[in-house]
C-alpha cells in the first residue's frame, strides 16, 4: 500500500514537473538615454549664472534650472525679481540662463 502512494506521488511529481508550461520572458528594449550636451556659458550666461547664485541665494536655496520647466519658471523669476528688487536687464540675464540649462 505505502508502495503504492509512493509510486503515485512520484507519477504525480513527474507528470507535473513535465506538465508546466515555461513562458519565455522577453527582455525590455533597453532605454535610450538622453544625452543633453552641456551648453557652454557665453559670457552672458555666465553673468545670468552669477546673477543667479548671488542675487537669489541670498534669501534661499538656489534650485537647480531643471527642476522646473520654462512655463513654471515664468511666475517664480517675475516674483522673484521684485522681492530682489533686479532690474530688466539683470533679470533677463537670469531667466536666459536659466532657459540655457533646461
Amino acid at each position: 500500500m505505502k508502495s503504492k502512494i509512493l509510486i503515485l506521488s512520484a507519477a504525480t511529481i513527474v507528470l507535473f514537473s513535465c506538465g508546466t508550461q515555461k513562458t519565455a520572458v522577453a527582455e525590455a528594449p533597453p532605454k535610450s538615454i538622453e544625452v543633453k550636451e552641456e551648453v557652454a556659458l557665453t559670457p552672458e550666461l555666465l553673468e545670468g549664472k552669477n546673477l543667479y547664485e548671488n542675487s537669489c541665494a541670498k534669501c534661499h536655496k538656489l534650485y537647480e534650472p531643471k527642476k522646473f520647466d520654462k512655463e513654471k519658471w515664468a511666475p517664480i523669476l517675475v516674483r522673484m525679481q521684485k522681492k530682489a528688487k533686479l532690474d530688466d536687464v539683470k533679470m533677463a540675464s537670469i531667466t536666459n540662463y536659466i532657459h540655457s540649462q533646461l
